[in-house]
């Protein structure tokens, strides 16, 4: 149905009428605000004042359908979807109050696009006919037209319009002006110039090298957009409060890595070797370079800090060895302008001595220079963590390739190589191989296994050696290296391996990661005589630099590694046939070392290893022992009491035995990822340490993590599952919940929802029993988060402000337990079905009228104080409860007179009382024939030990618990009064120690077990 054949069937001055009635009436003037009249704040059913409800809503939109298709002739859809399309057009109309724009905003975006916004924000209409669904967006259409006719309307429609319009006038010329400013006046030199070095950087940076992909009948280098592979960055900061999060505080956010500049001006990007940030910085130069707006500097530091002084802005492109010479003072006029793109890379690779007149440098420019952008890389630890924030830096990290990156990757890769019947085997490979993936965290190395992987028909090594040993031999044996040129030297592998792990051994050895021509030329000197190969180091260099693919030469003058893995190995291999061990173990304690290590003991003999690995259990440092065990991987022969003592040694730390050594294992790093088991042969309590490690160490290494926490995903301890379900926040949201959350038995463990972004993971997850939602979340957010609401049992609601009226659960049919914590604004607790609740808690709920009304109440737990001056004025007097506990405030004015009504009552938990307890309030409970168990906070003994003494004897108390003990508290006056006492149960304040020794004796034939928080 056309909406115009809808219109004609529709009398408009009725179904003005009837749209009308959403909004109300309008106020003279212009509706001039700080800023722009939301669509919520017109409807009438939002706000303190609403006019409608959505029962008033409902009943406009039944009768807008019935006028419809009230007429002579064939219906326009079945009559059995009417109360359907009821519905859907319902949700369309309430969605008017969430849109996020003004009046003047909808008629800008005619009735049309409105009517699918509207289709858009509310929920999909499912299981209408093709007819139904026609009709309803052929109605949203009509409706929406006779809105914006409303809108029109509006007294200060026409006022609101001329003043939007004046803004945007004087934004427009705001923007012309700043741009004015910013270009130079054509024809000038300067625009001449930058126009040829635009070019000269787009030209020069619009390519990039796939790492492997420089075999025999492939080209080395691909476009930059074609090959480019987008990551991500991630960061934690500050965010100011929301309408969805009114408490404001720090959360993890991820960004496309390119987009870093866009967010902030000032940014200092880590990442780990090979993770892409040089052909990000590559991929803003070209970006800017296009763009013509902002003029690039890449200022490699390795290049830089090698003529000693570090140049000044009029220096930037010679010392970048730029051919094209720009106008005198051209450099200072971009950077006074603020037109600057200044990509700074590469911190980690230049020695510690010269950062920090690195940083000098840095900060003598942004501040000589205010208003330009500037961008600084460098590898995670190079330096500490607050380096530059004090100058506005902001910290980013690029973070390692997930999955779908990697997937991506293989497929572009393959597609280049023109190799796509290796993709799918690879693919397969990478899913099922646990150390394969490991290594495939970044584009560099997901290169070098597609590479390896085609070269040798779909075999691949296992473990980090093998695969570097067979990368070098793929590398330096290839045939057409040289792709047509004349050959200068004839190198064999080893004797190429012999100059290049010298060259590499050096670089390790000074901190740095290249080295001059000069240098570099001086090492082959001195190698050529144990080489016997003929010509001068020079023609062996060059001949390297040509055909090795390993060593490269990135600026005149200067060579390097193509990459700092390679470095660490050959160096290590170095180290070992010259036996320097001593200065491998002397740089031990430097985190930067730990690949050479591990390296170094794979390259060694059985009796070098040896003395390598006892001499890091020597230490008797964690770190040390974990990096020892960690060398285990790549060891074949080895006296199998050195074995054994690492081993040993290190099984004090893994699998950790409790929640403390699992802290203190996750200090470690992560390394020990690589170390942590799986759960076979695991106790509950290690199986425990294991994911919490794990856990902690998620934020910092999540897909490592991810791994670790898979495998205990079908873990049947109730422990090891509620940590699984608990750490959600540190990873990506949909991944872990696809592979942890949905795999979980749900039995006794609850899912906690605090962002939208979970809550749209839970609706893809198969039903959860119990669960929680903290935060501000609107109940229909809820609901839709929740596609079966009958199959929860237990329904935790905290910190919600938004939840005003509990009958908005009732869609939750079959709760058994009720947990309202911290939601000021609710009101009739008596609304909400209670025939089948069993557990209420109820706190920080200002109106507690209702609470008698959970007649069918077993367990019931309160921490607020109660109206009345006795428990049966509050509670429900009806109900069988069997577990009772008051808190904080609770029994403030009601004591605990009356308790004696609940005479089925089992366990009585006091919790930290504000008010002493009276003789009166003792003999209630001794009115308890059914009370065999007694919870005590450890308050009630400090505070108020005369409550205590005027305990009387209740002899019926067979189990005590005493919580948030800080080990100190004397349980002695509890002895005499609890002569039934078969377990003694003492918890510790979170923190605290409890003393065992102290407690022995206590209670004489009674066992008394701690419990350690």
């Amino acid at each position: 149905m056309d909406p115009a054949v809808l219109g004609g069937k529709l009398a408009s001055g009725a179904v003005a009428s009837l749209l009308r009635r959403l909004f109300p009436p309008d106020a003279p003037g212009a509706g001039l605000v700080d800023r722009p009249v939301r669509l919520k704040s017109l409807v009438s059913f939002r706000g303190e004042r609403r006019r409608l409800g959505e029962k008033e809503v409902h009943v406009l939109a039944s009768r807008l359908v019935e006028a419809a298709t009230d007429t002579p002739g064939e219906p326009p859809f079945p009559p059995d979807e009417t109360t359907a399309v009821i519905e859907a057009l319902v949700l369309r109309l309430l969605a008017l109050g969430e849109l996020d724009m003004d009046d003047v905003q909808a008629v800008s975006l005619g009735h049309r696009e409105l009517a699918k916004r509207l289709a858009h924000r509310a929920s999909p209409a499912t299981g209408l006919s093709a007819d139904a669904d026609y009709f309803l967006d052929s109605a949203t259409e009509w409706a929406c037209l006779h809105i914006l006719e409303h809108f029109t309307r509006r007294s200060a429609f026409v006022a609101r319009t001329l003043v939007e319009q004046t803004r945007r006038q004087a934004e427009l010329i705001a923007k012309v002006d700043q741009l004015l400013v910013r270009t130079p006046r054509p024809g000038s030199r300067d625009h001449a110039f930058e126009r040829r070095y635009l070019r000269h950087l787009a030209d020069r940076h619009d390519h990039i090298t796939i790492y492997g992909i420089d075999l025999r009948d492939s080209p080395d280098r691909w476009p930059l957009e074609v090959a480019y592979l987008s990551l991500e960055a991630t960061t934690s900061e500050e965010r100011a409060p929301e309408e969805e999060r009114p408490s404001g505080g720090p959360v993890t956010v991820q960004l496309p890595a390119e987009g870093a500049l866009l967010a902030h001006d000032r940014v200092f990007l880590r990442g780990d070797a090979g993770s892409g940030k040089t052909t990000l910085v590559q991929w803003l130069t070209v970006t800017a370079a296009r763009d013509g707006l902002d003029i690039p500097y890449v200022l490699p530091l390795r290049t830089l800090i090698r003529t000693g002084t570090l140049p000044a802005p009029a220096e930037f492109l010679s010392a970048v060895s730029c051919p094209h010479t720009p106008p005198e003072g051209w450099a200072e006029r971009v950077l006074t302008a603020g037109r600057g793109l200044i990509l700074v890379d590469g911190l980690d690779e230049i020695p510690a001595p010269d950062r920090t007149r690195t940083r000098d440098w840095l900060l003598a420019l942004i501040r000589a220079f205010p208003g330009n952008r500037w961008l600084l890389t460098s590898r995670p630890t190079a330096v500490r963590p607050d380096w530059l924030a004090s100058e506005g830096f902001h910290e980013l990290a690029m973070a390692p390739m997930r999955r779908p990156d990697i997937a991506t990757f293989v497929h572009r890769w393959h597609t280049a190589a023109r190799a796509p019947e290796y993709e799918g085997p690879l693919l397969d490979s990478l899913r099922t191989q646990r150390d394969l993936a490991r290594l495939a965290t970044n584009p560099l190395m997901c290169g070098l296994i597609c590479a390896l992987h085609r070269e040798r028909r779909g075999y691949l090594p296992t473990g980090r050696k093998e695969l570097y040993d067979a990368a070098l031999t793929m590398l330096l044996t290839r045939r057409d290296l040289e792709r047509g040129m004349p050959t200068v030297s004839e190198l064999g592998e080893e004797a190429q391996l012999e100059v290049l792990q010298r060259l590499a051994y050096a670089l390790v050895l000074s901190g740095r990661t290249e080295m001059d021509v000069e240098t570099a030329e001086g090492i082959v000197e001195r190698c050529l005589p144990s080489i016997a190969v003929p010509g001068d180091a020079r023609t062996v260099l060059q001949s390297l630099l040509l055909r090795s693919g390993l060593l490269r030469q990135p600026a005149a003058g200067v060579v390097d590694f193509v990459h700092r893995t390679f470095q660490d190995y050959l160096g290590a291999r170095y180290a070992v046939e010259e036996g320097h061990l001593d200065v491998l173990l002397s740089h031990a304690d430097d985190t930067q070392w730990e690949d050479v290590i591990r390296l170094a003991v794979a390259h060694a003999r059985p009796r070098e290893r040896a003395h390598l690995l006892k001499a890091l259990l020597s230490r008797d440092v964690p770190r040390l022992t974990l990096l020892a065990l960690a060398c285990l991987e790549h060891v074949t022969a080895l006296d199998p009491g050195v074995r054994a003592a690492v081993e040993s040694q290190a099984s004090a730390l893994i699998p950790p035995g409790t929640k403390e050594e699992a802290k203190v294992l996750a200090e470690a790093g992560p390394l020990v990822l690589e170390l942590l088991p799986g759960p076979a042969g695991l106790t509950e309590e290690a199986a425990l340490g294991v994911t919490i490690t794990a856990s902690i160490l998620g934020g910092e290494e999540p897909t490592g993590a991810l791994a670790v926490l898979r495998r205990f995903r079908e873990h049947p301890d109730l422990e090891v599952r509620r940590q699984l379900a608990g750490t959600w926040q540190r990873f990506d949201t949909e991944e872990y919940a696809t592979e942890v959350l949905d795999h979980l038995e749900r039995k006794h463990l609850f899912l906690t929802c605090k962002t939208a972004e979970e809550r749209s993971a839970l609706a893809g997850m198969r039903p959860w029993y119990s669960l929680a939602f903290q935060g501000p979340q609107r109940v229909e957010d809820i609901l839709a988060a929740v596609p079966a609401p009958e199959a929860v049992e237990q329904l935790d609601v905290q910190g919600n402000p938004l939840l005003t009226d509990l009958a908005a659960l009732s869609a939750f049919g079959s709760l058994r337990v009720l947990r309202l914590e911290g939601c000021p604004t609710l009101a009739g607790l008596d609304r909400l079905s209670t025939r089948s609740l069993t557990g209420v808690t109820v706190t920080g709920v200002e109106d507690l009228t209702g609470l008698r009304c959970f007649r069918g109440a077993r367990y019931l737990s309160l921490s607020q104080e109660l109206p009345g001056a006795d428990l049966t004025e509050s509670l429900p007097t009806d109900a069988p409860l069997e577990f009772l506990f008051l808190g904080r405030n609770t029994t403030d004015s009601t004591g605990l007179r009356g308790l004696q009504h609940w005479s089925g009552l089992r366990t009585l938990s006091l919790g930290p009382l504000t008010k002493e307890l009276t003789t009166g309030d003792w003999q209630a409970v001794a009115a308890l024939p059914e009370l065999t168990e007694l919870h005590i906070n450890s308050e009630i003994i400090q505070n108020f030990p005369h409550s205590v003494e005027l305990m009387p004897v209740l002899p019926g108390v067979e189990t005590l618990r005493i919580s948030a003990m800080h080990g100190a508290e004397d349980l002695s006056p509890l002895v005499d009064r609890l002569p039934g006492l078969h377990s003694v149960t003492l918890q510790s304040y979170p923190g605290k120690l409890i003393p065992a020794a102290r407690y022995a004796g206590v209670f004489p034939g009674v066992e008394i077990s701690l419990d350690q928080r």
